[in-house]
């Protein structure tokens, strides 16, 4: 099983439910690891700084955000199938989450 990295974008099995999220945890923990924290991708757009924009290029079939106001904690176990990854846009994770922090 490949390991995801911060900035990949990943199906998991969250609540009965598959759904795209954004990895955000350092890389370098994540081996170590049994939860990840991850941005759910949702296709509702509010346009505010606590979102990345995410679409074709990062493979996903449609429009949509990474939600940092909704971080939630996985198990890695969860992570099913690789999707995409934000690839040079990655300073965009660091920017979202000091736009949710607020500092």
């Amino acid at each position: 099983m490949t390991i995801p990295r911060q900035g990949d974008i990943w199906w998991a099995e969250i609540e009965s439910a598959r759904r795209p999220v954004l990895v955000v945890t350092r890389s370098e923990a994540v081996p170590v690891l049994t939860g990840v924290v991850v941005a759910p991708v949702t296709r509702t757009i509010r346009s505010i700084p606590t979102e990345i924009r995410l679409g074709t290029d990062e493979g996903l079939s449609t429009e949509c955000v990474a939600n940092f106001d909704s971080l939630q904690r996985i198990r890695r176990a969860a992570l099913t199938t690789k999707i995409g990854e934000l690839g040079v846009r990655d300073s965009e994770l660091c920017n979202a989450l000091r736009m949710m922090s607020d500092c």
